[in-house]
């Protein structure tokens, strides 16, 4: 079967993105995560950030119901966590993985920084929903960031501060 949206798609590859793992705390008590490139800044007073669910995703509705998300900005060097996450099926923590702040919303170890966020808002555009957060908790670490691009993995430069 062809995909219709082929060449969006194509389009959409030539702009580079950072990759992030968007996690919540699902309905079993149990912590989920999702591949993410849609993540961006929104405001700094109050502190927000956004990203967009695509709502035919397997855990869609989890993320839905939850009112804690976190965001972990990954390094180079979690390419294998960013497949596994992107993977349907594959949303759950390994053991030992994760950690989390104030919200109770996991983060994924080895991120260069991470967002501990209070859902603000839901927005229902299109096939996606714009989820929006108030940051609650940040941290952020040297390192190099996982890029997307051209639909292949790259480094990003090094980032001290």
């Amino acid at each position: 079967m062809s995909d219709p949206f082929r060449p969006l798609k194509n389009a959409f590859a030539r702009y580079p993105t950072g990759v992030t793992v968007v996690s919540c705390v699902g309905s079993d008590g149990k912590p989920l995560g999702i591949t993410v490139n849609s993540f961006n800044s929104v405001a700094l007073e109050p502190a927000l950030v956004s990203w967009c669910l695509d709502d035919h995703t397997s855990v869609a509705a989890e993320f839905l119901a939850a009112d804690h998300y976190a965001v972990s900005i990954l390094s180079v060097d979690q390419e294998k966590a960013c497949m596994r996450f992107a993977t349907p099926g594959q949303h759950e923590f390994i053991n030992g993985e994760g950690e989390t702040f104030k919200t109770g919303a996991p983060l994924l170890k080895g991120r260069i920084a991470g967002f501990d966020c209070r859902l603000a808002e839901r927005l229902k555009v299109g096939d996606h929903t714009i989820l929006i957060g108030e940051i609650v908790h940040f941290d952020s670490f040297p390192g190099k960031p996982l890029v997307y691009a051209g639909r292949q993995f790259l480094s990003g430069p090094m980032i001290e501060d």
